[in-house]
């Protein structure tokens, strides 16, 4: 391995902290002073992070981290990487590691659906008569999915109690399963399901990016790629010869999985390389000309 090689590491972990905005201060500057770059959100009900750095220097986090007893026993998801997959380092407090905003306590520690290894979760996809929910957004189902899902039609997390409600209330008996990008959304989501009344509920533990790295399964039936917040915006999962894409350009509809943002209202779009250079990397010709009217004020 080279030496200027990087890691990007994934994960969370639900236990209590006692002082959380204390807690939120102190490991910002810890990972300022050890370099790392990321987003990590700090609550009460514990920790969710994406953080890049030096090989060396990831090492040192997440032996540091688990030198803490509340966290002894977090997984780390790692990816190698050829530089920082961020720009700057936050840690923020937060009232929720993931805002769903349900009426009801979710303690995941305390109720949430059976977990599924990649094997199991791939055996159960096949079988006939089972729901399969996407807990993420609708944006991340659109460049990628595990065949079969249902496309949630949902712009933010906290809006899956309505669209579930509405849609999916008549399948409480059937076997549902879900999953999401690293697992800490199926955490709650299951939760969910299962105070509502759903019966049998079972989530990917490690979530999709765990699937792509496992041996056996080898990301077979995850059509497209998986979107991730950080710079690299999207990681291949299907490691077999099914890779296909099923994204398409947004302005000339060709099949393609490159998301850019507009600089101006910042949507975040797949956009293939001729549409780039021809429209300018803006969504629209009102963005365009809100650009061309601000560069002229």
């Amino acid at each position: 391995m080279s030496k200027t090689a990087y890691h990007v590491l994934l994960y969370y972990k639900f236990v209590h902290i006692e002082s959380p905005e204390a807690f939120t201060a102190e490991h910002l500057q810890y990972c300022k002073d050890l370099g790392l770059k990321g987003r990590i959100l700090i609550a009460s009900e514990g920790i969710n992070g994406t953080v890049s750095g030096t090989v060396e220097q990831t090492e040192k986090y997440m032996n540091d981290l688990r030198a803490n007893p509340l966290f002894q026993d977090i997984v780390f998801k790692i990816d190698e990487v050829e530089g920082h997959a961020f720009k700057k380092m936050f840690v923020r407090h937060k009232k929720e590691l993931v805002t769903f905003r349900y009426e009801h306590e979710l303690d995941p520690n305390k109720i949430s659906g059976k977990r599924l290894s990649p094997v199991e979760f791939h055996e159960q996809l096949q079988q006939e008569d089972v729901i399969v929910i996407d807990g993420r957004n609708d944006y991340e189902f659109d460049i990628g999915h595990f065949r079969g899902a249902i496309r949630p039609e949902v712009e933010s997390f906290r809006e899956f109690p309505e669209w579930i409600r509405e849609n999916l209330s008549q399948y409480k008996d059937k076997k549902i399963l879900t999953y999401c990008t690293g697992g800490i959304r199926c955490e709650k989501l299951t939760g969910f399901l299962l105070h509502e009344g759903f019966t049998d509920v079972a989530q990917l533990e490690g979530g999709i990016v765990t699937y792509g790295k496992d041996p056996e399964v080898q990301g077979h039936l995850f059509d497209g790629k998986c979107y991730v917040f950080d710079e690299r915006i999207s990681v291949p999962i299907n490691r077999t010869d099914e890779d296909i894409v099923i994204a398409s350009c947004y302005h000339c509809g060709e099949t393609n999985d490159r998301y850019i943002n507009c600089p101006v209202c910042n949507l975040q779009h797949v956009c293939c390389e001729a549409c780039e250079e021809e429209h300018h990397g803006f969504c629209s010709s009102e963005c365009k000309e809100a650009a061309l009217t601000a560069s002229n004020g």
